[in-house]
Protein backbone atom coordinates (compact mmCIF):
# COMPACT_ATOMS: atom_id res chain seq x y z
CA UNK A 1 0.00 0.00 0.00
CA UNK A 2 1.29 3.18 -0.88
CA UNK A 3 1.52 6.12 1.77
CA UNK A 4 2.89 9.18 0.37
CA UNK A 5 4.28 11.93 2.09
CA UNK A 6 6.38 15.39 0.67
CA UNK A 7 9.96 14.21 2.41
CA UNK A 8 9.39 10.70 0.34
CA UNK A 9 8.02 12.29 -2.70
CA UNK A 10 10.86 14.55 -2.62
CA UNK A 11 13.17 12.15 -1.66
CA UNK A 12 12.05 10.19 -5.10
CA UNK A 13 11.65 12.82 -7.29
CA UNK A 14 15.91 13.81 -6.58
CA UNK A 15 16.74 10.28 -6.59
CA UNK A 16 15.91 7.90 -9.62
CA UNK A 17 17.43 4.75 -7.81
CA UNK A 18 15.23 5.32 -4.84
CA UNK A 19 13.25 2.16 -4.32
CA UNK A 20 10.15 4.22 -4.01
CA UNK A 21 7.71 2.72 -5.65
CA UNK A 22 6.20 5.82 -7.04
CA UNK A 23 8.40 9.01 -7.86
CA UNK A 24 7.12 11.94 -9.38
CA UNK A 25 9.99 14.00 -11.27
CA UNK A 26 8.21 17.82 -10.91
CA UNK A 27 9.81 20.53 -13.75
CA UNK A 28 9.90 24.17 -12.70
CA UNK A 29 8.20 25.27 -9.27
CA UNK A 30 8.29 22.85 -6.46
CA UNK A 31 4.97 21.19 -6.15
CA UNK A 32 4.31 20.30 -2.48
CA UNK A 33 4.25 16.48 -2.19
CA UNK A 34 0.66 14.98 -1.41
CA UNK A 35 -1.09 12.04 0.23
CA UNK A 36 -2.56 9.86 -2.46
CA UNK A 37 -6.39 11.13 -0.96
CA UNK A 38 -4.87 14.40 -1.76
CA UNK A 39 -3.65 13.89 -5.56
CA UNK A 40 -6.57 14.89 -7.71
CA UNK A 41 -5.99 18.82 -6.34
CA UNK A 42 -2.64 18.19 -7.62
CA UNK A 43 -3.83 17.36 -11.28
CA UNK A 44 -6.05 20.14 -11.70
CA UNK A 45 -3.06 22.22 -10.21
CA UNK A 46 -1.21 20.77 -12.87
CA UNK A 47 -3.31 20.99 -16.07
CA UNK A 48 -1.09 23.11 -17.68
CA UNK A 49 1.13 20.35 -17.41
CA UNK A 50 1.70 17.14 -19.76
CA UNK A 51 1.90 14.18 -17.57
CA UNK A 52 3.75 11.07 -18.84
CA UNK A 53 3.04 7.83 -17.17
CA UNK A 54 6.18 5.39 -16.49
CA UNK A 55 5.64 1.90 -15.20
CA UNK A 56 8.32 -0.22 -14.28
CA UNK A 57 9.13 -3.66 -12.15
CA UNK A 58 11.22 -2.08 -9.42
CA UNK A 59 11.34 -5.10 -7.27
CA UNK A 60 11.91 -9.12 -7.49
CA UNK A 61 14.00 -10.62 -10.20
CA UNK A 62 13.66 -8.02 -12.60
CA UNK A 63 14.21 -5.02 -11.13
CA UNK A 64 17.64 -4.71 -11.90
CA UNK A 65 16.94 -3.83 -15.15
CA UNK A 66 13.85 -1.23 -13.86
CA UNK A 67 16.15 0.61 -11.73
CA UNK A 68 17.97 1.68 -15.38
CA UNK A 69 14.92 1.91 -16.96
CA UNK A 70 13.67 4.44 -14.36
CA UNK A 71 17.16 6.55 -14.26
CA UNK A 72 16.61 6.69 -17.94
CA UNK A 73 13.27 7.79 -18.18
CA UNK A 74 14.13 10.70 -15.43
CA UNK A 75 16.86 11.73 -17.68
CA UNK A 76 14.95 11.61 -20.78
CA UNK A 77 12.32 14.26 -19.33
CA UNK A 78 14.94 16.63 -17.62
CA UNK A 79 16.19 16.94 -21.31
CA UNK A 80 12.93 17.82 -22.43
CA UNK A 81 11.82 20.19 -19.96
CA UNK A 82 15.33 22.17 -20.53
CA UNK A 83 14.99 22.22 -23.76
CA UNK A 84 11.40 23.44 -23.37
CA UNK A 85 9.15 21.13 -23.07
CA UNK A 86 6.23 20.00 -25.44
CA UNK A 87 4.10 22.42 -27.19
CA UNK A 88 4.89 25.13 -25.05
CA UNK A 89 4.42 23.11 -21.74
CA UNK A 90 6.53 21.61 -18.87
CA UNK A 91 6.04 17.44 -18.43
CA UNK A 92 5.96 15.77 -14.72
CA UNK A 93 6.98 12.41 -14.83
CA UNK A 94 4.89 10.02 -12.83
CA UNK A 95 6.66 6.77 -12.05
CA UNK A 96 5.27 3.39 -10.34
CA UNK A 97 6.93 0.20 -9.44
CA UNK A 98 4.60 -1.76 -11.47
CA UNK A 99 5.05 -5.21 -8.76
CA UNK A 100 3.45 -8.13 -10.87
CA UNK A 101 0.32 -8.01 -13.35
CA UNK A 102 -2.45 -7.08 -11.45
CA UNK A 103 -0.57 -4.33 -9.81
CA UNK A 104 0.85 -3.18 -12.85
CA UNK A 105 -3.14 -3.11 -14.04
CA UNK A 106 -4.42 -1.20 -11.35
CA UNK A 107 -1.50 1.36 -11.17
CA UNK A 108 -2.08 1.77 -15.78
CA UNK A 109 -5.40 2.69 -14.76
CA UNK A 110 -5.18 5.68 -11.73
CA UNK A 111 -2.32 6.81 -14.21
CA UNK A 112 -4.85 7.46 -17.28
CA UNK A 113 -7.97 7.41 -15.03
CA UNK A 114 -7.19 9.85 -12.23
CA UNK A 115 -3.60 11.13 -12.83
CA UNK A 116 -4.05 12.63 -16.37
CA UNK A 117 -1.53 10.67 -17.98
CA UNK A 118 -1.19 11.45 -21.63
CA UNK A 119 1.02 8.11 -22.38
CA UNK A 120 2.21 5.66 -20.81
CA UNK A 121 5.81 3.97 -20.88
CA UNK A 122 7.45 1.14 -19.76
CA UNK A 123 7.35 -1.86 -18.29
CA UNK A 124 9.78 -5.40 -18.55
CA UNK A 125 7.22 -8.14 -17.86
CA UNK A 126 5.28 -9.57 -20.52
CA UNK A 127 2.33 -10.68 -18.56
CA UNK A 128 2.42 -6.91 -16.85
CA UNK A 129 1.92 -5.77 -20.18
CA UNK A 130 -0.67 -7.41 -21.32
CA UNK A 131 -2.80 -5.82 -18.81
CA UNK A 132 -1.56 -2.54 -19.48
CA UNK A 133 -1.98 -2.67 -22.92
CA UNK A 134 -5.43 -3.67 -22.51
CA UNK A 135 -6.38 -0.72 -19.77
CA UNK A 136 -4.55 1.79 -22.93
CA UNK A 137 -6.70 0.32 -25.28
CA UNK A 138 -9.91 0.97 -23.04
CA UNK A 139 -8.31 4.62 -22.21
CA UNK A 140 -7.65 5.06 -26.15
CA UNK A 141 -4.10 6.26 -25.07
CA UNK A 142 -0.82 5.20 -26.12
CA UNK A 143 1.17 2.73 -24.31
CA UNK A 144 5.08 2.41 -25.51
CA UNK A 145 6.48 -1.08 -24.46
CA UNK A 146 9.65 -0.73 -23.65
CA UNK A 147 11.15 -4.02 -22.58
CA UNK A 148 8.78 -6.94 -23.36
CA UNK A 149 9.63 -9.67 -25.78
CA UNK A 150 6.78 -12.00 -25.77
CA UNK A 151 5.75 -12.50 -29.63
CA UNK A 152 1.95 -12.66 -28.46
CA UNK A 153 2.18 -9.17 -27.43
CA UNK A 154 2.67 -8.39 -30.93
CA UNK A 155 0.36 -11.34 -32.39
CA UNK A 156 -2.85 -12.48 -31.35
CA UNK A 157 -2.90 -10.44 -28.16
CA UNK A 158 -1.73 -6.91 -29.91
CA UNK A 159 -3.57 -3.69 -29.73
CA UNK A 160 -3.85 -0.67 -31.32
CA UNK A 161 -2.97 1.39 -28.43
CA UNK A 162 0.37 -0.50 -28.34
CA UNK A 163 3.65 -0.03 -29.65
CA UNK A 164 7.11 -1.88 -29.16
CA UNK A 165 10.57 -0.30 -28.83
CA UNK A 166 11.79 -3.81 -27.31
CA UNK A 167 12.35 -5.98 -29.89
CA UNK A 168 9.80 -9.71 -30.46
CA UNK A 169 11.47 -12.52 -28.81
CA UNK A 170 11.72 -14.49 -32.45
CA UNK A 171 14.32 -11.28 -33.24
CA UNK A 172 16.20 -12.06 -30.27
CA UNK A 173 16.60 -15.62 -31.74
CA UNK A 174 17.38 -14.74 -35.47
CA UNK A 175 19.69 -12.24 -34.38
CA UNK A 176 21.53 -14.93 -32.00
CA UNK A 177 21.03 -17.97 -34.14
CA UNK A 178 22.65 -16.43 -37.04
CA UNK A 179 26.02 -16.14 -35.44
CA UNK A 180 25.14 -19.38 -33.77
CA UNK A 181 25.04 -20.99 -37.40
CA UNK A 182 27.92 -19.17 -38.17
CA UNK A 183 29.77 -20.61 -35.35
CA UNK A 184 28.51 -24.29 -36.38
CA UNK A 185 26.54 -24.82 -33.27
CA UNK A 186 23.14 -25.37 -35.03
CA UNK A 187 23.02 -28.17 -37.35
CA UNK A 188 22.45 -31.39 -36.49
CA UNK A 189 23.50 -30.25 -32.63
CA UNK A 190 21.86 -31.03 -29.65
CA UNK A 191 20.79 -28.67 -27.14
CA UNK A 192 19.83 -28.10 -23.38
CA UNK A 193 17.53 -25.17 -22.78
CA UNK A 194 16.57 -23.92 -19.16
CA UNK A 195 13.36 -21.49 -19.66
CA UNK A 196 12.14 -18.86 -17.10
CA UNK A 197 8.22 -19.90 -15.89
CA UNK A 198 6.25 -17.33 -17.16
CA UNK A 199 4.89 -15.65 -20.30
CA UNK A 200 8.16 -14.40 -21.77
CA UNK A 201 10.12 -17.73 -21.37
CA UNK A 202 7.32 -19.78 -22.63
CA UNK A 203 7.51 -17.60 -25.49
CA UNK A 204 11.15 -17.76 -25.82
CA UNK A 205 11.32 -21.00 -25.99
CA UNK A 206 8.11 -22.03 -28.24
CA UNK A 207 10.19 -19.51 -30.92
CA UNK A 208 13.74 -21.14 -30.02
CA UNK A 209 12.37 -24.63 -30.75
CA UNK A 210 10.65 -22.88 -33.98
CA UNK A 211 14.39 -21.44 -35.45
CA UNK A 212 16.20 -24.63 -34.31
CA UNK A 213 14.00 -26.89 -35.85
CA UNK A 214 14.40 -24.92 -38.92
CA UNK A 215 17.95 -25.50 -39.21
CA UNK A 216 18.82 -28.56 -38.24
CA UNK A 217 19.23 -28.56 -34.62
CA UNK A 218 17.22 -30.06 -31.81
CA UNK A 219 16.49 -28.87 -28.24
CA UNK A 220 16.70 -32.53 -26.74
CA UNK A 221 16.45 -30.96 -23.02
CA UNK A 222 14.11 -28.18 -22.00
CA UNK A 223 13.58 -27.31 -18.36
CA UNK A 224 11.18 -24.87 -16.92
CA UNK A 225 12.90 -22.50 -14.18
CA UNK A 226 10.59 -20.82 -11.55
CA UNK A 227 11.29 -16.98 -11.60
CA UNK A 228 12.24 -16.58 -7.84
CA UNK A 229 15.23 -19.67 -8.47
CA UNK A 230 18.45 -18.94 -7.03
CA UNK A 231 20.24 -22.18 -6.99
CA UNK A 232 20.70 -23.76 -10.70
CA UNK A 233 23.06 -26.72 -9.04
CA UNK A 234 20.22 -29.09 -10.13
CA UNK A 235 19.62 -28.20 -12.87
CA UNK A 236 23.66 -27.97 -13.92
CA UNK A 237 23.81 -31.64 -12.73
CA UNK A 238 21.28 -32.96 -15.14
CA UNK A 239 23.25 -30.98 -18.05
CA UNK A 240 26.61 -32.73 -16.93
CA UNK A 241 24.96 -35.67 -17.27
CA UNK A 242 23.05 -34.96 -20.90
CA UNK A 243 26.01 -33.81 -22.43
CA UNK A 244 24.59 -31.68 -24.78
CA UNK A 245 26.67 -29.56 -27.46
CA UNK A 246 24.97 -26.47 -26.74
CA UNK A 247 23.48 -25.25 -23.57
CA UNK A 248 20.33 -22.42 -24.43
CA UNK A 249 19.69 -19.84 -21.56
CA UNK A 250 16.33 -18.66 -22.18
CA UNK A 251 16.17 -17.24 -18.76
CA UNK A 252 15.26 -13.29 -17.31
CA UNK A 253 16.67 -10.74 -15.42
CA UNK A 254 18.47 -12.05 -12.20
CA UNK A 255 18.10 -15.30 -13.63
CA UNK A 256 20.83 -14.86 -15.80
CA UNK A 257 23.45 -13.10 -13.36
CA UNK A 258 22.91 -16.71 -11.02
CA UNK A 259 23.06 -18.76 -13.85
CA UNK A 260 26.13 -17.63 -15.37
CA UNK A 261 27.99 -17.38 -12.24
CA UNK A 262 27.42 -20.95 -11.11
CA UNK A 263 27.75 -22.38 -14.74
CA UNK A 264 31.41 -20.84 -14.59
CA UNK A 265 31.93 -22.06 -11.15
CA UNK A 266 30.97 -25.71 -12.38
CA UNK A 267 33.48 -25.42 -15.14
CA UNK A 268 30.79 -27.52 -17.61
CA UNK A 269 33.10 -27.61 -20.80
CA UNK A 270 30.07 -27.36 -23.33
CA UNK A 271 29.33 -24.35 -25.26
CA UNK A 272 26.48 -21.74 -23.56
CA UNK A 273 24.71 -18.78 -25.49
CA UNK A 274 21.22 -17.36 -24.50
CA UNK A 275 18.19 -16.19 -26.89
CA UNK A 276 16.94 -13.22 -23.98
CA UNK A 277 19.73 -11.58 -21.99
CA UNK A 278 19.86 -7.70 -20.43
CA UNK A 279 23.36 -6.20 -20.50
CA UNK A 280 23.13 -5.64 -16.33
CA UNK A 281 22.62 -9.39 -15.75
CA UNK A 282 25.85 -10.04 -17.49
CA UNK A 283 27.49 -6.87 -15.00
CA UNK A 284 25.87 -8.82 -12.00
CA UNK A 285 27.69 -12.12 -13.53
CA UNK A 286 31.00 -10.44 -13.61
CA UNK A 287 33.66 -10.78 -16.22
CA UNK A 288 35.75 -13.68 -15.04
CA UNK A 289 32.45 -15.64 -15.49
CA UNK A 290 31.09 -14.00 -18.60
CA UNK A 291 31.07 -16.62 -21.31
CA UNK A 292 29.01 -17.50 -24.74
CA UNK A 293 27.10 -15.54 -27.34
CA UNK A 294 23.53 -13.31 -26.46
CA UNK A 295 21.52 -11.04 -28.62
CA UNK A 296 20.75 -7.20 -27.68
CA UNK A 297 18.83 -4.54 -28.75
CA UNK A 298 21.49 -1.97 -27.66
CA UNK A 299 24.92 -1.67 -26.12
CA UNK A 300 26.64 1.55 -25.00
CA UNK A 301 29.61 1.18 -27.00
CA UNK A 302 27.18 1.15 -30.49
CA UNK A 303 29.33 4.25 -33.07
CA UNK A 304 26.29 6.68 -33.78
CA UNK A 305 26.38 10.16 -32.78
CA UNK A 306 23.01 9.97 -30.82
CA UNK A 307 24.00 6.98 -28.92
CA UNK A 308 27.46 8.96 -28.16
CA UNK A 309 25.63 11.77 -26.45
CA UNK A 310 23.19 9.34 -24.73
CA UNK A 311 25.60 7.40 -23.36
CA UNK A 312 27.71 10.85 -22.19
CA UNK A 313 24.71 12.60 -20.15
CA UNK A 314 23.97 9.36 -18.78
CA UNK A 315 27.20 8.68 -17.21
CA UNK A 316 27.71 12.47 -15.74
CA UNK A 317 23.96 12.07 -14.29
CA UNK A 318 25.24 8.58 -12.96
CA UNK A 319 28.66 7.70 -13.13
CA UNK A 320 28.21 4.51 -15.12
CA UNK A 321 26.90 3.71 -18.21
CA UNK A 322 23.10 2.98 -19.39
CA UNK A 323 22.23 -0.82 -20.30
CA UNK A 324 19.73 -1.79 -23.05
CA UNK A 325 16.90 -1.16 -20.37
CA UNK A 326 17.84 2.57 -20.30
CA UNK A 327 17.82 2.32 -24.01
CA UNK A 328 14.68 1.59 -24.21
CA UNK A 329 12.71 4.17 -22.03
CA UNK A 330 15.21 6.62 -23.74
CA UNK A 331 13.99 5.66 -26.88
CA UNK A 332 10.12 5.24 -26.51
CA UNK A 333 10.15 9.16 -24.89
CA UNK A 334 12.06 10.43 -27.72
CA UNK A 335 9.80 8.63 -30.18
CA UNK A 336 6.18 10.60 -28.42
CA UNK A 337 8.63 13.78 -27.97
CA UNK A 338 9.08 13.66 -32.01
CA UNK A 339 5.36 12.21 -32.44
CA UNK A 340 3.75 15.27 -30.37
CA UNK A 341 6.48 18.00 -32.16
CA UNK A 342 5.63 17.14 -34.77
CA UNK A 343 1.89 16.78 -34.94
CA UNK A 344 1.60 19.49 -32.90
CA UNK A 345 -0.65 17.68 -30.77
CA UNK A 346 -1.57 15.16 -27.86
CA UNK A 347 -4.24 13.56 -29.79
CA UNK A 348 -3.91 10.00 -29.32
CA UNK A 349 -5.54 9.16 -33.01
CA UNK A 350 -2.80 11.78 -34.20
CA UNK A 351 0.06 10.16 -32.77
CA UNK A 352 -1.08 6.59 -34.12
CA UNK A 353 -1.49 7.62 -37.78
CA UNK A 354 2.37 9.53 -37.53
CA UNK A 355 3.77 6.31 -36.40
CA UNK A 356 1.28 4.23 -39.01
CA UNK A 357 2.57 6.67 -41.68
CA UNK A 358 6.49 5.35 -41.45
CA UNK A 359 7.90 8.36 -39.76
CA UNK A 360 11.50 7.49 -39.18
CA UNK A 361 12.77 7.87 -35.50
CA UNK A 362 16.21 8.13 -34.06
CA UNK A 363 16.83 4.91 -32.01
CA UNK A 364 20.39 5.37 -31.35
CA UNK A 365 22.29 3.21 -33.96
CA UNK A 366 23.62 3.64 -37.19
CA UNK A 367 20.50 3.36 -39.02
CA UNK A 368 16.80 4.92 -37.82
CA UNK A 369 13.77 2.72 -36.99
CA UNK A 370 10.56 2.88 -37.91
CA UNK A 371 7.00 1.41 -36.31
CA UNK A 372 5.70 -1.24 -38.53
CA UNK A 373 2.01 -0.23 -39.20
CA UNK A 374 0.50 -3.46 -39.15
CA UNK A 375 2.01 -4.46 -35.75
CA UNK A 376 3.57 -1.31 -34.11
CA UNK A 377 6.84 -3.30 -33.96
CA UNK A 378 9.71 -1.20 -34.05
CA UNK A 379 11.91 -2.41 -36.76
CA UNK A 380 15.35 -2.01 -36.29
CA UNK A 381 19.40 -3.45 -35.99
CA UNK A 382 20.22 -6.41 -33.48
CA UNK A 383 23.69 -7.15 -32.37
CA UNK A 384 25.22 -9.83 -30.87
CA UNK A 385 27.63 -9.95 -27.49
CA UNK A 386 30.57 -12.03 -26.27
CA UNK A 387 33.44 -11.88 -23.97
CA UNK A 388 36.18 -9.51 -24.63
CA UNK A 389 39.99 -10.55 -24.50
CA UNK A 390 41.21 -10.75 -21.12
CA UNK A 391 43.02 -7.66 -20.27
CA UNK A 392 41.20 -5.66 -22.43
CA UNK A 393 38.52 -4.06 -20.41
CA UNK A 394 38.80 0.25 -19.57
CA UNK A 395 36.16 -0.63 -16.35
CA UNK A 396 33.79 -3.48 -15.10
CA UNK A 397 31.40 -2.43 -17.63
CA UNK A 398 33.51 -2.85 -20.47
CA UNK A 399 34.11 -6.57 -20.35
CA UNK A 400 31.42 -7.01 -23.34
CA UNK A 401 32.44 -7.09 -26.87
CA UNK A 402 29.65 -6.08 -29.13
CA UNK A 403 29.44 -7.85 -32.55
CA UNK A 404 28.04 -6.03 -36.02
CA UNK A 405 25.07 -5.21 -36.88
CA UNK A 406 22.50 -7.56 -37.39
CA UNK A 407 21.53 -7.74 -40.32
CA UNK A 408 24.04 -5.79 -42.00
CA UNK A 409 23.97 -2.53 -44.08
CA UNK A 410 22.27 -3.58 -47.17
CA UNK A 411 20.27 -6.41 -45.39
CA UNK A 412 16.16 -5.58 -44.83
CA UNK A 413 15.41 -4.96 -41.22
CA UNK A 414 12.36 -7.02 -42.01
CA UNK A 415 14.76 -9.90 -42.39
CA UNK A 416 14.75 -10.36 -38.44
CA UNK A 417 11.21 -9.66 -37.33
CA UNK A 418 8.06 -11.96 -36.82
CA UNK A 419 6.58 -11.91 -40.19
CA UNK A 420 2.81 -11.74 -40.36
CA UNK A 421 2.56 -15.48 -41.33
CA UNK A 422 4.49 -16.36 -37.97
CA UNK A 423 2.79 -13.73 -35.41
CA UNK A 424 -0.31 -12.15 -37.28
CA UNK A 425 -1.77 -9.08 -35.52
CA UNK A 426 -5.59 -8.34 -35.92
CA UNK A 427 -6.33 -4.73 -34.64
CA UNK A 428 -9.61 -4.35 -33.14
Amino acid sequence: MEQDNSKDQNHAAHDPASPRRRSILKAGAAVAGASALGFPAIVRAQSDKIIIGHLTPRTGFLGPMGEYAVMSINLAVEEQNKAGGLLGRQLTLISEDSVNPPTASSKAQRLLERDGAAVLIGEISSASALGIAQVAQRNRKIFMNTGCNSDELRGKSCNKFMFHIEAANSTYVKACGQQLLQNGLIKGKKMYALTADYAFGHDLLRTAKVFVTANGGSIANDELVPTDATDFSPYLLKIRQAKPDLVISNLAGNQITNFIKQYSEFGLPFPMSGFGFDTVAAWGAGADNFAGTWPTTWHHDVDAPSAKAFVAAFIKKYGKPPENQAWGEYVAFRSVVQAITETKSLDTMKLIEYFEKGAEVDVLKARKGTYRAWDHQLLQEMYTLSPKPKGKAKDQWDFLQLGAAVPGPGGSLESIAPTMQENACKFT
